[in-house]
């Protein structure tokens, strides 16, 4: 018989990395992350009124809705299988103050949204934020003293906050603020007020970003801001630091950590979930979404293609899931294609 080594046989030691890649039934048949529907969280925005679906300019395909179309909302990211929503609010500029009051309103519009969705789809998850940011009249997530965001009166604020939200319905309070020690003050908050079964999806590690943008026009937030977040937010130079973020938020009792923004810090992604061992969440921003929309209308890349493969990697690097703009449109091509 003919000798039919060839020289890559020799080269490769008889190993051949394309033979598992060779047709579409192996491929999936060696795959090994999948995205499922399971995995996506749906962010919604909130106003204000009745009947009203109100698109964000920098954010095609996403809009503001009252909360009666919040709830048709929920009802169809539910049908879909989306596990679960989170809402953020953009309350009129003058319930707006200066230490974000409005927050401790049991009424306001955050729970009147928790508590009606809640009672139409049960089924649904509801996911809610402490931070002040949508309910100040600087743009700042938590109190303003002077030039300074206070931190053990923002905690308590958020505490308060947090119960009540919990009284609404909300099922994972995900505290964005970045104040030290929130987590711990919540959790012990939440037990006293008889929640223990209300979860913590800790932002754990929330960046001094530059690709939050379009979420700060969608809460109406962008022209209020007075100087920056560096003084809370984390440093994008700092993987470390974020690591001994996150530590803390452990201890304090977090059931769930979160990476904010999503793609850009997929090495802190993986990094946590090696260390910790808890589910990990990617917050894949309002940037990083308006990126992708603009170059998919643009004609400068595969839109579709691109949503699925940024989704993907989040998996691979280690993360349970994904907040992200897409879930609805990811939800129905699942559907579709499987």
């Amino acid at each position: 018989m003919q000798d039919k080594i060839h020289l890559v046989d020799d080269i490769t030691g008889h190993r051949r990395m394309r033979r598992n890649r060779k047709a579409d039934w192996t491929r999936r048949m060696v795959q090994e992350n999948r995205l499922t529907v399971d995995d996506l969280i749906w962010p919604i925005f909130v106003i204000p009124g009745e009947g009203i679906v109100e698109p964000v300019a920098s954010m095609p395909g996403v809009n503001r809705m009252s909360v009666d179309k919040a709830v048709e909302a929920a009802k169809e990211a539910a049908d879909l299988g989306i596990p679960a929503l989170a809402t953020f609010p953009n309350i009129e500029m003058e319930l707006r103050n200066e230490t974000g009051s409005q927050i401790l309103e049991a009424n306001n519009l955050i729970n009147r949204a928790t508590a009606a969705i809640k009672k139409a789809v049960p089924n649904i998850g509801v996911i809610t934020d402490v931070a002040l940011d949508p309910f100040t009249s600087h743009g700042h997530d938590g109190i303003l003293r002077g030039e300074e965001i206070v931190n053990d009166e923002t905690v308590e604020q958020v505490v308060r906050a947090a119960i009540l939200q919990a009284d609404a319905g909300s099922d994972i309070i995900a505290p964005s603020e970045m104040m030290d020690g929130r987590i711990g003050a919540i959790r012990r908050g939440l037990d006293a007020a008889g929640h223990q079964n209300v979860g913590i999806m800790s932002y754990a590690t929330k960046f001094a970003s530059g690709y939050y943008g379009p979420y700060r026009e969608a809460i109406s937030t962008g022209g209020l801001l007075k100087g920056d977040k560096k003084s809370y937010y984390l440093d994008p130079a700092n993987g470390t630091e974020a690591l001994r973020d996150a530590a803390l938020d452990v201890e304090e009792g977090a059931d769930m950590l979160m990476v904010k923004p999503g793609l850009p810090y997929i090495d802190i992604c993986w990094r946590m979930k090696e260390a910790f061992g808890l589910p990990v969440f990617a917050y894949q921003v309002s940037g990083e979404y308006a990126q992708i929309k603009a170059a998919g209308l643009n004609g400068w890349l595969d839109e579709e293609k691109v949503m699925l493969e940024t989704l993907l990697c989040f998996k691979r690097a280690g993360c349970d899931g994904i907040l992200t703009y897409f879930a609805m449109d990811v939800a129905r091509h699942l559907a579709k294609h499987g």
